[in-house]
């Protein structure tokens, strides 16, 4: 699979992207805390599909990124989602389908479901407000940091995770304005999966992008790049190209975001003179 920190950096970068050509051709504009809450979501959800891959619950090994962010409870979780995923697999594949063990780039990998869980998201958001985005922050900002800071966390354990989530869900719930709805949130989150499912599809193993859609025989037909052109998950394309890449897209849209920046690239206003 495509490594944790590229993924968290497309959904990161995306949002960006997005934030700021709807505030070019739409005029929608957010505020900074506005902005920073979709690009943590965005982040942490372009992770999020991968909760599908556990490890040893019991022994707090193995397991993707995501399942790994909170420790034994995170690897609990993605037990029960990859066996969720794995039945539901059994239940609807089609004859061609190929067999599996696990459940794996299955359900959590398809257009689908992004669709679903943006839509539950934004719903919840809308529904229940600060409460609901404070404890979306939390989960999916332990997801981004799992996914951008992977090395150091691994050295310091889940620990630093969980506890960087709680402060930055605090820092949050005494910053965001009180009797908003929020559902922007619902398409970070969404765009966010679908993010990870794209990056995922430039490997050889490719994701089910298109399910029930079945394509020559098969509900659960893999799409990705030919092998010849694939890239190799953790391998130099990925390390010294695309997550460059990304990087650099990253800060440009923050810098963008900064409102002196905008002061500077689109104020058009001349002094008053001084004949008055």
């Amino acid at each position: 699979m495509v490594m944790g920190p590229t993924h968290a950096m497309s959904g990161a970068a995306l949002w960006l992207a997005g934030s700021a050509i709807a505030d070019i051709a739409f005029g929608i504009d957010q505020s900074s805390a506005e902005l920073v809450v979709g690009t943590i979501v965005a982040s942490g959800a372009a992770l999020y599909p991968d909760i599908d891959c556990a490890g040893k619950v019991t022994e707090n090994k193995g397991g993707s990124t995501v399942a790994r962010s909170f420790g034994v409870v995170s690897l609990f979780v993605a037990e029960i989602v990859e066996r969720l995923c794995y039945w539901f697999y059994l239940l609807t594949k089609s004859k061609k389908d190929k067999k599996r063990k696990n459940g794996h780039r299955t359900f959590t990998h398809t257009a689908v479901h992004a669709a679903l869980v943006g839509t539950g998201t934004g719903f919840l958001a809308y529904q229940f407000g600060k409460p609901a985005v404070i404890a979306i922050l939390f989960v999916l900002t332990g997801l981004a940091v799992r996914g951008l800071l992977a090395e150091t966390v691994e050295k310091k354990g889940w620990l630093v995770t969980t506890g960087v989530a709680l402060v930055a869900s605090y820092g949050m719930y005494r910053f965001l304005p009180e009797g908003r709805d929020y559902w922007v949130l619902g398409l970070a989150m969404g765009i966010g999966c679908f993010i990870h499912i794209l990056g995922d599809m430039i490997t050889k193993m490719g994701s089910p992008l298109f399910f029930p859609i079945p394509i020559q025989g098969r509900r659960w037909r893999d799409i990705g790049l030919p092998n010849k052109v694939a890239l190799r998950a953790g391998g130099k394309e990925e390390n010294r190209i695309l997550l460059p890449v990304l990087t650099v897209l990253v800060v440009i849209g923050m810098l963008y975001n900064v409102p002196e920046v905008q002061h500077l690239l689109f104020d058009t206003s001349t002094g008053q003179g001084a004949s008055e």
